[in-house]
């Protein structure tokens, strides 16, 4: 089971960091967030693989980070420098098995999902 907060409303420039509990153990194999605004597909933001290499949206190349702490069973977005096309509810998603790069962007492919979080960016 996941379970995401840390979403909220912010002005464009702010910083925000989404977490996603996982209440199981260990963590999935394949983690990753997603978001999804008004009247558009869901669509990938960011996912570790199961090396832990992280993959990210061209969108938020350079001001989005993922990152896990293993201890505490926790998968984190950091946002930076947000804008209002930000503006969405966000996902976390999880899958036990080895997906590859293709499977991690698509959202169509993990197994489980969070309850999502919305994050709004005003101008």
């Amino acid at each position: 089971q996941l379970q995401a907060f840390g979403g909220g409303l912010v002005q464009a420039g702010d910083s925000l960091r989404l977490s996603c509990v996982a209440s199981s153990r260990p963590f999935s194999v394949s983690m990753g967030w997603f978001r999804q605004a008004p009247g558009k597909e869901r669509e990938f933001v960011a996912a570790f693989g199961s090396s832990d290499e992280k993959y990210y949206a061209d969108s938020v190349k350079g001001r989005f980070t993922i990152f896990k702490d293993y201890e505490k069973n926790i998968l984190y977005l950091q946002m930076n420098s947000l804008k209002p096309e930000d503006t969405a509810v966000y996902y976390c998603a999880a899958d036990p098995l080895r997906l590859v790069r293709a499977q991690l962007m698509s959202h169509k492919r993990y197994d489980y999902w969070g309850q999502g979080t919305l994050v709004t960016v005003s101008s």
